[in-house]
């Protein structure tokens, strides 16, 4: 029997930041359609969580700790998971963090961690898992840019250039590897209900109202808001979609 466009039955997919928020919910998607997940973050306690999560929820999951911007650590990370679960077929880059200070309060260690944790690791995962999908044919990479990929804002500078650059990486990677099938592709969440924005709710006097304003949906996304985007990028249903960066913000974007 044909397997659906969007059917990911017998796929393997890393997920990096995959232990909460919108990775999380991400690999919930990825998992309902079919795929292995191999949920990779620094939290040993909240990646095992993770995986019973989806184990109960009938899908396959391994918790990896690691540091995705360690290089080491990522060439460790895929080598076990092609151990482990056979292949790498999708990849998302979504680990991430931010700083909120003007550009003139940031110091040049802030600087580095966000831009490493953020874009970096994006590359070193990236480049790791390349060998692998043009081994089996083909297969999806999904780069977790932001809203602040397109929009700028006075207190995250290097968020902001960070995901900017996850777009233009996207490109790149896009044209480079097409001819390997690898199809690469960014999504930019707009503002999502996630322990990384409820931090910014708190220090950030207005946002939640502002948000609300600015949003035609009236609401703030959910981490479930993003599992279909990661089904469709990741499915053979965009097997002709490549190098795009698709916002998934309720309209907050299109708002004039």
């Amino acid at each position: 029997m044909k397997s659906g466009p969007f059917d990911l039955s017998g796929k393997v997919a890393i997920v990096t930041g995959g232990n909460g928020g919108i990775g999380l919910g991400m690999a919930r998607g990825l998992a309902g359609a079919g795929a292995a997940i191999a949920v990779v973050g620094r939290n040993e306690a909240k990646s095992a969580d993770a995986v019973a999560e989806i184990d109960k929820g009938g899908g396959k999951a391994l918790a990896i700790t690691a540091d995705v911007a360690d290089e080491a650590a990522v060439t460790e990370m895929v080598a076990r998971v092609r151990r482990e679960l056979g292949r790498i077929d999708i990849l998302v880059n979504n680990a991430g963090m931010n700083i909120r200070k003007a550009p003139d309060q940031l110091d040049i260690r802030e600087w580095e961690s966000v831009i490493t944790t953020n874009l970096t690791s994006a590359f070193l995962c990236s480049r790791a898992v390349h060998p692998a999908m043009k081994q089996i044919g083909g297969g999806k990479i999904i780069n977790i840019g932001s809203i602040l990929s397109i929009f700028g804002t006075s207190f995250s500078p290097a968020y902001a250039a960070s995901k900017g650059g996850i777009v233009q990486f996207t490109r790149s990677c896009a044209i480079a590897w097409a001819p390997d099938n690898i199809q690469v592709n960014a999504v930019l969440p707009g503002w999502i209900d996630t322990e990384l924005t409820r931090r910014a709710r708190a220090e950030v006097n207005g946002l939640h109202e502002r948000v609300l304003a600015r949003t035609p949906a009236a609401r703030w996304g959910t981490s479930d808001d993003l599992a279909g985007i990661a089904v469709f990028l990741s499915a053979a249903a965009s097997d002709f979609v490549t190098g795009a960066a698709i916002t998934v913000d309720g309209g907050f974007s299109i708002v004039g």
